[in-house]
């Protein structure tokens, strides 16, 4: 019998600076730290729509750590969805400004901006159309120029991630 997840959780990368590493996560994708564990050198953050006790963790393995080979065997990137075509305009013009942004596409069913943490971890900020609108894209993933303005102008207030639900400290849902 299959092992049957709900969904990927979190996510864990070795980075050679964890310090510069945790900066860029708080100021790009505006998380918090959850936990630090100085003896394994590694800071946990979470998202702040997140319910997860962390979403990313972070190893440092110092400057003398061997770089990430692009197109080598391993990880390719993560995806961090956005409830609204809006924030993923709004990602495009922040990973800009911290030099982070890489390009962007459409792949029908989701729209997609791409960048790169300090130490070349690709992420990949998606936006998905409402599930009624996939039609042709239901069982595909082109790869197409992603016009964003267009996009903005068709989807504008449309949420499709879902109800966040966070737990408060007597454990109730919000």
């Amino acid at each position: 019998m299959p092992v049957s997840p709900v969904r990927l959780n979190h996510a864990v990368l070795f980075v050679t600076d964890l310090d510069r590493a945790e900066r860029f996560y708080i100021q790009v994708f505006g998380m918090e730290v959850a936990a630090r564990e100085p003896r394994a050198n590694a800071t946990f953050l979470r998202l702040p729509r997140s319910g997860n006790h962390h979403d990313l963790g972070l190893f440092g393995v110092g400057p003398g750590a061997a770089p990430k080979v692009a197109g080598g065997v391993g990880l390719y990137h993560l995806a961090w969805q956005l409830d609204t075509i809006e924030e993923l305009a709004e990602a495009r013009r922040t990973l800009t400004e911290a030099g982070a942004y890489r390009g962007q596409s459409s792949h029908g069913a989701t729209k997609s901006i791409y960048g790169a943490d300090p130490d070349g971890n690709e992420f990949e900020l998606m936006w998905m159309l409402p599930r009624q609108h996939w039609g042709e894209y239901e069982n595909a993933a082109p790869v197409e120029p992603l016009e964003l303005e267009a996009e903005l102008a068709r989807w504008s207030g449309v949420a499709t991630a879902g109800r966040i639900t966070v737990s408060n400290s007597d454990g109730d849902n919000q």
